[in-house]
């Protein structure tokens, strides 16, 4: 028995060396990586300086009328959310799929006051840009902060929200010991494809691996390679003391329209927990608890839970994902 395990793991290693091999620099706009379906700009003059804001607006012959925005997390893009645009643009749905400022195609500036109100409106933009006034809006992860903040910024505009895992369903500086931004950066320039696969395979898929989550990890480690990677290190540790210090946990009893929360219940996913006891680790990230104590927070809200899931169900188990996402936009 210990003799196959040592083999397994030895195998494993190997494929992730050969993986290693392969990773493909990328362009710190990601011009050298083509996206699932065509990509558009807007031009932000916002905080003394013009940024470029990509996103992808897929507009099917069979429209019902019917729009819905897709809003990536913070370890992603736009591209993940393929499968998804596939689905609805079959069933007569208008997909809007932003890269937001700091991530993806969009723009890495030197310097930006990241805050979910910024980002909401950044969005707002894009939707005033197609004359979209009504929309539904999904948001997964660090997604479903900002998705949340639309919401409550733009309740007239928004006729759904959907929360898929979204973080920020707890608020962790009242566990987590504040770091600054400087501390985050040091961290993020320490990145690799070894540790960004680790995380993720520990974090999001139990520690079942898929030839197909490669690409996603592929997508940020081959940033590392990249002679700018220190600016997209910085834009990220400036997001992550957005998330740690800007919670929305306390205004969820005032999202206006109908919810729908997704939660995969493996999902253990808390930010810091690494500068915790193992203890207090322990009570963070259990989201087979905290979809339901959200659930009730939020008025007029369902919760669909999906058993033995984790943080990415609309990677991780499409099926299970879609048909509810589906039923709840149809109704």
């Amino acid at each position: 028995m210990k003799f196959k395990y040592l083999f397994l793991l030895f195998f494993i290693t190997l494929a992730s060396f050969a993986q290693q091999e392969q990773l493909k620099w990328l362009d710190i706009n990601l011009s050298n990586y083509e996206y699932p379906y065509p990509v558009q700009f807007i031009t932000l003059k916002i905080q003394q300086q013009e940024l470029q804001m990509e996103y992808m607006d897929v507009k099917p012959d069979n429209y019902n009328g019917k729009n819905i925005v897709l809003l990536h997390g913070k370890n992603f893009n736009g591209a993940y959310w393929k499968t998804t645009i596939e689905s609805l643009t079959k069933k007569g749905f208008r997909v809007i799929v932003p890269d937001q400022i700091g991530f993806g195609k969009s723009s890495k500036p030197d310097h930006f006051q990241y805050s979910f109100q910024q980002l909401a409106q950044n969005t707002k933009q894009i939707l005033d840009t197609l004359g979209i006034d009504k929309t539904a809006v999904l948001g997964h992860s660090m997604g479903g902060m900002i998705a949340t903040r639309f919401a409550l910024m733009y309740p007239e505009v928004t006729e759904k929200l959907i929360l898929e895992n979204p973080i920020g369903l707890e608020d962790w500086k009242i566990k987590v010991p504040y770091q600054n931004v400087d501390w985050w950066y040091k961290n993020e320039l320490k990145q690799s494809y070894e540790k960004i696969k680790n995380y993720q395979l520990d974090s999001y898929y139990d520690g079942k691996w898929k030839p197909e989550y490669d690409q996603w990890v592929n997508l940020l480690a081959g940033w590392t390679l990249n002679s700018d990677f220190k600016k997209t290190a910085w834009n990220s540790a400036l997001t992550y003391d957005m998330i740690f210090t800007q919670p929305v946990v306390y205004e969820f009893q005032n999202i206006k329209a109908p919810t729908l929360l997704i939660i995969g219940t493996r999902d253990r996913t808390a930010l810091g927990k690494p500068l915790v006891t193992e203890e207090v680790r322990k009570t963070m990230g259990l989201y087979a608890v905290l979809g339901k104590e959200t659930q009730k927070r939020i008025p007029n809200s369902k919760l669909v839970e999906i058993p033995n899931i984790g943080h990415m169900p609309h990677i991780e188990s499409f099926d299970k994902f879609i048909q509810p996402l589906a039923d709840f936009l149809e109704k």
